[in-house]
């Protein structure tokens, strides 16, 4: 029994146990091992639904068959919608029929790989379902239970904080608000974690100790409870993390073994992976057990009889912790989040969670929540327009090791050198975009749209012709979701934040047409701009939309090593006729960009233009017979032509006939196969495409 505890309280046993734990979820995950047992062909299924959500008239669900599968049906009627709200129950079985789908790789580089994060979650298809039946068939104790939770949390009004608070699900929370949170650095407040678990363990302790229950009950029943609820909220690596830290620190305490708290949280790293493998890939268990790894080996440093002094320290090791880790996943960080969470901790943690507790109870309190978090809210959008934010460029995983190696040679040396070499890191990662001596032209992926992004050698210049954006149509109140896809939020601005892209210096809208021009107010409202141009002729509802100061009439744009040269100056009054058309030369290398201009448009460019050889087409348009016409071809003979459309779009773009005329000048590229194709000019060409 000695002999046990000695090789427990020896500071390197679960060290020494976690690095190996790592090693082999490092090599496991990497084998071919993990494959699904379903053919691409199969159309029927019979599963357990984990969990459901409808936005509008899409259902979303999260499925147990053979094995794990995301299925996504379109509510066709909104008394089916009410059908399912009322009939879907957690844990019920489902037979389906429907499509199976291989997920898709990110088109745009750079950005979320889909594909990648379903893999590591060990998910291999998407179906998409084209008729549910539901089954008969008995719901276990504990789904009921879960089922009861939600429907309770359910029938609570502005109950979006009683579904992250209770059940974990931070998603019924407006994007804008999460986006602010997040931005402002206490993003984690609103999602259960450590905090919440320590919260819940001391109610219970307290309530437990005046039953006068034994400490090891205790222990024991606060662990039991800790895992429900757990169970409850999806099984959270955040909140499975702190459960079971929770209860080796008490069993420690208890049968005093002495095991320091920083060995009892590899014991906790070792068993979460050794169970799954793959969540170390999982972002949240990676945060959750990178701040507290660091806080518990500050305690030192951090404790501090003043609340306030060491609520601050610990706000500060919180922040340096999480540098790597959000310039990495976010690329920016936020150093006001360091004094804000001296004020939203405290308001989260003793008022707003405790009170979601008490609401999901008696509702009747909700007023005094909403009102609550209401205020919350509202802090948080008018703080994270401050601009105290600072952006960085995409880092790879490499450096950010270094980082954290050198984080924690500083604080357990404390010596200047290791201080010296963090800030030179991160020096280093802020002008590390500045050293690309290359032109770099993406041909985005923006569906159906057309989005063209220069950038100068030593990101001198940014050039963005188009935004891309969606066509409208009219759709019934019940059918519309809490928010519709945005390419400039969600492709554009993560992408110039990821190449490190402060501001758009040149915003070129070829015409006015939604899947051209539909994003220009929106990229204008969340990133800077500072010059706008746009076509002659009509100024439609899209164009007026625009604030800034435009600039419709030019003629030539001379941007560091590019010559722009602004070829349509007839005006048709059509929109697509009337398309900014222009000719790039860099370098050695010459670009025609035609955004929509029609064959019209073209035999009027030609009556006044002479063509040389052109090396890279935009094709017009988006590949339709009404553009791209023989003249054209037989003037510029394209090495390149490059065409921005969607998959199986309904507008059947591009064309065969002109897709067949353009193979004979040279290589065809298209977007919706593509994906986003990158060019890079400085003595030569070079070309890479991010297929899906």
């Amino acid at each position: 029994m000695k002999k046990l505890k000695t090789i427990l309280q020896y500071k390197y046993t679960f060290l020494i146990l976690a690095i190996l734990t790592l090693i082999f979820s490092l090599i496991i995950t990497s084998l071919p091992i993990y494959k699904s047992k379903y053919n691409i062909n199969d159309k029927d299924f019979t599963c357990t639904l984990n969990e459901y959500y409808i936005d509008g008239n899409k259902l979303e669900l999260d499925l147990k068959c053979k094995e794990k599968i995301l299925g996504t049906y379109y509510i066709k009627t909104k008394e089916e919608k009410e059908y399912y709200k009322n009939k879907l129950k957690i844990g019920i079985t489902i037979k389906l029929n429907g499509d199976l789908s291989i997920p898709k790789n990110n088109t745009v580089p750079h950005l979320f790989n889909y594909k990648k994060y379903l893999y590591k979650e060990r998910i291999y298809y998407l179906l998409n379902i084209n008729e549910i039946k539901l089954t008969n068939k008995k719901i276990s104790p504990l789904n009921k239970i879960k089922n009861y939770a939600y429907k309770r949390t359910e029938n609570i009004k502005h109950n979006e904080y009683l579904y992250a608070y209770i059940l974990g699900k931070t998603k019924y929370l407006n994007s804008e608000i999460i986006n602010s949170y997040r931005e402002n650095g206490i993003s984690h407040l609103f999602a259960l974690s450590g905090l919440h678990v320590t919260i819940f363990s001391l109610i219970l302790k307290n309530i437990l100790k005046k039953l006068k229950i034994k400490e090891l009950k205790t222990y024991i029943i606060i662990f039991i409870f800790l895992i429900f609820f757990a169970f409850i909220t999806g099984f959270s690596p955040s909140i499975l993390r702190a459960s079971l830290l929770s209860f080796l620190i008490g069993l420690n305490k208890y049968f005093k073994l002495n095991i320091k708290t920083e060995s009892l949280l590899y014991l906790v790293f070792s068993l979460l992976v050794i169970t799954n493998p793959f969540i170390i890939y999982n972002m949240s268990f990676i945060l959750s057990f990178t701040t507290t790894y660091f806080i518990i080996i500050s305690s030192k440093l951090i404790n501090d009889k003043n609340y306030i002094k060491g609520l601050l320290k610990v706000s500060m090791i919180s922040f340096i912790s999480n540098i790597g880790l959000s310039i990495y996943y976010f690329n920016y960080i936020n150093p006001l989040g360091i004094i804000l969470n001296l004020i939203f901790v405290p308001f989260i943690s003793f008022i707003i969670f405790p009170l979601s507790i008490i609401v999901y109870i008696f509702p009747i309190f909700q007023v005094i929540l909403s009102s609550l978090t209401s205020i919350l809210e509202n802090m948080s959008l008018f703080l994270s327009k401050i601009p105290t934010k600072i952006y960085f460029s995409e880092i790879s995983l490499v450096t950010c090791i270094i980082y954290y190696t050198l984080l924690l040679l500083l604080i357990k040396k404390q010596n200047k050198i290791t201080y010296l070499l963090i800030i030179f890191l991160i020096l280093y990662w802020k002008i590390n975009p500045y050293f690309n001596a290359n032109t770099r032209i993406y041909f985005l992926d923006v569906n159906q749209g057309d989005s063209i992004l220069i950038i100068t050698p030593h990101l001198k210049s940014t050039v963005l012709i188009d935004t891309g954006g969606k066509i409208k149509y009219k759709e019934e109140s019940w059918k519309k979701r809490k928010k519709e896809s945005s390419i400039i939020e969600n492709t554009t601005i993560p992408l110039l934040r990821k190449l490190g892209i402060k501001k758009i210096d040149y915003l070129i809208l070829t015409h006015g047409d939604a899947d051209h021009a539909g994003e220009a107010s929106n990229l204008i409202n969340n990133f800077k701009v500072e010059n706008i141009y746009i076509n002659e002729g009509n100024i439609n509802k899209i164009e007026s939309t625009i604030n800034n100061k435009i600039i419709i009439d030019f003629k030539t744009l001379k941007i560091d090593n590019i010559y722009l040269e602004y070829l349509n100056n007839k005006v048709f009054n059509n929109e697509n006729d009337d398309s900014i058309v222009l000719i790039a030369k860099i370098n050695n290398i010459s670009l025609l960009l035609t955004g929509d201009a029609s064959i019209k448009t073209e035999e009027s460019i030609l009556k006044t233009y002479k063509f040389n050889q052109i090396d890279i087409l935009k094709v017009g348009h988006h590949g339709s017979k009404t553009s791209t016409s023989d003249s054209l071809l037989k003037y510029i003979k394209p090495k390149i032509s490059i065409i921005s459309s969607g998959l199986n779009n309904r507008y059947s773009h591009p064309h065969k006939e002109v897709v067949d005329k353009l193979n004979k000048y040279g290589t065809v590229y298209n977007t919706a196969y593509d994906g986003t194709i990158y060019i890079e000019i400085n003595k030569k060409l070079n070309i890479k495409t991010y297929s899906p």
